[in-house]
């Protein structure tokens, strides 16, 4: 036979066992919660903000690739773009591969 005074005694004073597994649960809940607004709203966030950036992409826009070429949009396609990079230099890329808009420095421009 089970003996239910031992399983009784092993909770903490003025406690129960089922206020333990409410507590384990809300402590599990408050983690997910955290996780989420911390890490995983902000990267959708920012994945549907670069998804908006490549739709309004256009032929004459300078961009910096992830891997840090620089060059001018000449052709964009439904999943490829055509970017200047030289006088005689043309090259295609995959669209999720652009990173950003290239911002010149201020000395450059002078």
């Amino acid at each position: 036979m089970l003996d239910f005074a031992f399983a009784q005694s092993s909770a903490p004073h003025g406690s129960s066992p089922w206020s333990a597994l409410l507590f384990q649960l809300f402590f599990i809940l408050f983690l997910f919660a955290l996780f989420y607004f911390l890490l995983i709203r902000p990267q959708q966030k920012a994945r549907k903000k670069h998804q908006e950036f490549l739709a309004k992409l256009k032929k004459g826009d300078r961009v910096v690739t992830s891997s840090g070429i620089i060059g001018t949009v000449v052709e964009v396609g439904e999943d490829t773009v055509s970017l200047k990079v030289d006088a005689n230099t043309r090259i295609t890329i995959l669209k999720e591969y652009i990173s950003g808009y290239h911002r010149e420095k201020e000395e450059e421009k002078s």
